[in-house]
């Protein structure tokens, strides 16, 4: 299905009118008026791209001051922008592996953060013997915040089973949890409690909830001064200083869009079918349906969600189907689909 212009909460196709429950706009940015005169403004300020090197000998404030507010959201010593989140991950991985021995992986993490010759966490449901292994005294376990196919957090109790003479680096993808959970939408790792020999480095994509074009990777400062002098982060342009600015000029919206967020996901647990064949949770605005049908069953009803195979290198074999809420959807459009969902026989 080709689209001419980022969709509302609904639109019309062919002369059909449809429910929009797809996307990952989780906090409805892109779309919503209040945003997108707030993006004319910083474009007007800032323009469309600024195309130099961080390392130029031209600097923008914009970074600084940016950088210096996800941090803070974030909780952590530094942080820094880039365009990407594939970029943040990609920076990285290709900085970690310099100065550590292994790379760990968790079930279903995304390839961006999965080196080459990453070993499972996890074998045959128990904890992976090399873990342990005294060869290895610094260690990368790379994880997503919320794992595909799920909508809680992983738990990260096995890290207290691994010797606490290793030194561990948690590499965490929280873009689908960014701006959604924890403390302000700060992330899973704002409200989660790691040993003290575990070193966690977080990084994002800004274009999921918050409807930015960027990334971020924030951590210790030290890690964070490894990034700035890595050669692929020299050599590459910055994320557009007007996206930035309108990320930091948003906060208040975003607050106001997370209430709202949370409102919806509450009405939906209160409603919704308790025998249906999902997986939902009133924290996260997503529901997976175990049924391969559901996208054509729900599409015959005007309500469109996604459908797609996933990446070939995660564990995940079937294509997945999911509704994603977010923020501006409305009591009558939920009870649309609440009528859909809660008749279903699958």
């Amino acid at each position: 299905m080709l689209l001419n212009k980022i969709p509302q909460n609904s639109f019309t196709l062919e002369g059909i009118n449809y429910l929009f429950f797809s996307g990952t706009g989780y906090l409805g940015a892109s779309s919503h008026p209040e945003f997108k005169n707030q993006l004319i403004k910083s474009v007007k300020k800032w323009g469309g791209s600024y195309g130099s090197s961080r390392h130029a000998n031209i600097k923008l404030s914009i970074y600084n001051k940016g950088e210096a507010f996800l941090a803070k959201l974030l909780h952590k010593e530094a942080a820094l922008t880039v365009s990407s989140g594939t970029l943040a991950g990609k920076l990285a991985i290709n900085t970690l592996e310099k100065y550590n021995d292994a790379f760990f992986y968790m079930p279903n993490t995304h390839p961006v953060i999965k080196k080459t010759n990453c070993k499972p966490v996890f074998v045959n449901n128990n904890l992976n013997p090399l873990l342990i292994h005294n060869k290895f005294k610094n260690i990368v376990i790379c994880a997503d915040a919320i794992p595909i196919l799920s909508t809680h957090p992983f738990c990260f109790d096995f890290i207290k089973k691994i010797p606490n003479n290793k030194h561990i680096t948690l590499l965490l993808d929280e873009s689908h949890s960014l701006g959604v959970l924890g403390i302000k939408g700060g992330g899973i790792s704002t409200t989660t409690a790691f040993p003290k020999n575990v070193e966690i480095v977080v990084i994002s994509s800004l274009g999921k909830a918050y409807g930015i074009c960027g990334g971020v990777i924030a951590s210790k400062k030290h890690f964070i001064n490894k990034i700035e002098n890595n050669s692929l982060f020299v050599g590459a342009a910055d994320m557009s200083p007007a996206f930035l600015d309108c990320f930091i000029s948003s906060q208040d919206f975003y607050m106001k869009q997370l209430l709202k967020l949370k409102d919806n996901l509450n009405y939906l647990a209160k409603h919704l079918d308790s025998k249906l064949k999902i997986t939902f949770s009133k924290n996260y605005p997503i529901i997976y349906f175990e049924e391969a049908n559901i996208a054509v069953f729900l599409q015959k009803e005007k309500i469109l969600i996604t459908h797609f195979t996933y990446l070939q290198s995660c564990d995940i074999k079937n294509k997945i189907s999911k509704v994603i809420i977010n923020a501006n959807h409305t009591y009558e459009e939920l009870n649309i689909l609440l009528r859909v969902l809660n008749k279903l026989q699958f």
